[in-house]
């Protein structure tokens, strides 16, 4: 595939545009893996990190990350936001959302992914230089949010723009042309 791909459905409505054949699924991969990983932190943030799946031995260690005073912001545990930004995500980059021909809906998606971003490297830098721990599923959750902001970057790049729909200026000449047209003379039969 190329990046030219499109999908092979045609304009059916206006307002809708043309995606790259790989916008929608990679997208909609990206939000659901990171919603289940975002669901699993939270369970175990919950659960006091009894049964999260992680090696505890000394740069990687899950259960020193979840449980810092680094994983609330705000009094708010970190893991909940994660599976409030993958699900709003989801909802966002539904292929007929993706299709809409509307600059300000491209702008919100970019805008609120690129809000995670810099949560996800914010979180790193505290992973990195306040806790000394790596958590594996929080680098997982990181990755995956770059990816999906990468993944629309590019995507908007290659959207093909919808048909524009004809101006209520054009609709209203085309409108009284038709009735300042003469009317059809039809030829009277010979009998």
């Amino acid at each position: 595939m190329t990046g030219n791909d499109v999908t092979a459905s045609t304009r059916t409505a206006r307002g809708e545009r043309r995606l790259p054949s790989w916008l929608a699924p990679t997208a909609l991969t990206w939000c659901v893996l990171g919603l289940l990983v975002s669901v699993y932190l939270t369970y175990e943030h919950y659960t006091g990190s009894s049964t999260l799946a992680c090696p505890a031995t000394g740069d990687i260690d899950c259960a020193k990350v979840t449980s810092s005073a680094w994983a609330s912001i705000l009094g708010v545990p970190v893991a909940p936001l994660g599976v409030v930004f993958f699900a709003v995500m989801l909802v966002l980059c539904r292929p007929t959302m993706l299709r809409r021909d509307d600059r300000r809906l491209d702008l919100a998606r970019l805008g609120f992914c690129g809000v995670g971003l810099v949560m996800a490297l914010y979180l790193l830098w505290v992973e990195l230089f306040q806790v000394h721990a790596i958590c594996l599923w929080c680098t997982g959750v990181h990755v995956l949010t770059f990816l999906l902001f990468a993944t629309l970057l590019i995507g908007n790049v290659f959207v093909e723009p919808g048909s524009a729909a004809p101006s209520r200026r054009k609709l209203r000449s085309r409108a009284t042309a038709r009735l300042l047209r003469p009317p059809r003379r039809r030829a009277r039969a010979p009998w």
